[in-house]
């Protein structure tokens, strides 16, 4: 696969690579190498699954031809399972939040709101003409993916944590709950994963990357995951304080009833979030990988704090005490 690299780059540069490093490894299974020469430096990429690989690079392109700040995709040979994008560096949104001590000043929350400018062009402007056949799995954060998302929540969280619950009044609430969600317009580009890890930031600017598994969706979810990533730990002052640039940014392109805007946008915080201690519990408890066990306790916090927003909204008793984790 590593010679099917050096080839690609060959015939795209017509020179040979005098460097292959392998980056650490992240969430995901694929694997990318910085490839480089006097002259050009790259990032490849082996990836075994060919649907989320021509995903990622129609999208790229899609996104790339109408100025969204991404990776340009310089070659790619699917067959192979592989491909070349743009090297935008090793720094990502994390690393200015730890720098900054978590403490959020005016230069960080200045970064976020870059970021946000970026992801409403994104969910709007790059959502118009998007090939939305490519999508991994589905192409719309249904009634269907919401399923598999409270699935993951019931399944590699609360089970590999040990918690007991009610499973017919745990999927009344999960109904309940999709329903609300959907009452939303969801007709926009979801990111589907959008934290501080798939956001670079190269030269002042937020680029970001891993929205292979991006679909249509309601404009709350990716702020929401923003917003929330545990890991990040924003200050609620700040959070809410950004989100109101957010509704700000969106109401310049569409008309908002910003009251119902973020009553939605509490209970899609409260899916993703969801969601993420799915992967908390597999690839942490299960797979004991530092940066999710790491996530697990600002994670829990987080939740309980939507919930106590989300309770004056809709009423789901087994779901929200399904939050009260014991030890582990």
């Amino acid at each position: 696969m590593i010679e099917n690299l050096k080839k690609l780059y060959r015939e795209r540069f017509a020179s040979e690579p005098t460097s292959i490093e392998e980056l650490p490894k992240s969430g995901s299974y694929r694997r990318y190498f910085r490839i480089t020469n006097s002259k050009n430096t790259v990032i490849g990429v082996i990836n075994e699954d060919y649907k989320e690989n021509k995903a990622f690079v129609e999208f790229s392109k899609h996104f790339y031809d109408n100025n969204i700040k991404v990776p340009q995709i310089y070659a790619e040979d699917l067959v192979n399972n592989i491909y070349l994008q743009e090297d935008l560096g090793s720094e990502c949104l994390l690393d200015f939040i730890e720098r900054d001590n978590k403490q959020f000043s005016p230069d960080l929350v200045e970064l976020y709101k870059k970021v946000i400018v970026n992801l409403v062009e994104m969910q709007i402007k790059g959502g118009y003409g998007l090939d939305y056949s490519l999508c991994v799995p589905r192409d719309s954060f249904d009634s269907q993916s919401i399923a598999w998302d409270l699935n993951y929540y019931k399944y590699c969280w609360c089970r590999l944590a040990k918690i007991s619950f009610d499973e017919q009044k745990l999927e009344n609430d999960f109904k309940k709950l999709t329903d609300f969600l959907l009452t939303e317009r969801h007709d926009f580009f979801l990111f589907r994963d959008f934290q501080s890890r798939n956001i670079m930031i190269k030269g002042g600017d937020p680029y970001f990357i891993d929205y292979q598994g991006g679909r249509r969706g309601a404009l709350q979810y990716d702020i929401a995951s923003l917003l929330f990533d545990a890991i990040a730990e924003i200050p609620n002052e700040v959070r809410e304080e950004l989100f109101e640039f957010y509704m700000d940014c969106v109401s310049e392109k569409l008309e908002v009833n910003r009251e119902d805007f973020k009553s939605k946008y509490y209970a899609y915080a409260f899916v993703r979030l969801l969601q993420a201690m799915g992967a908390f519990g597999l690839r942490g408890l299960h797979e004991n990988k530092q940066h999710f066990i790491d996530s697990i306790e600002p994670g829990l916090l987080n939740l309980n704090y939507i919930a106590s927003i989300l309770k004056k909204s809709i009423n789901l008793p087994e779901l929200y005490k399904s939050l009260n984790t014991p030890e582990l």
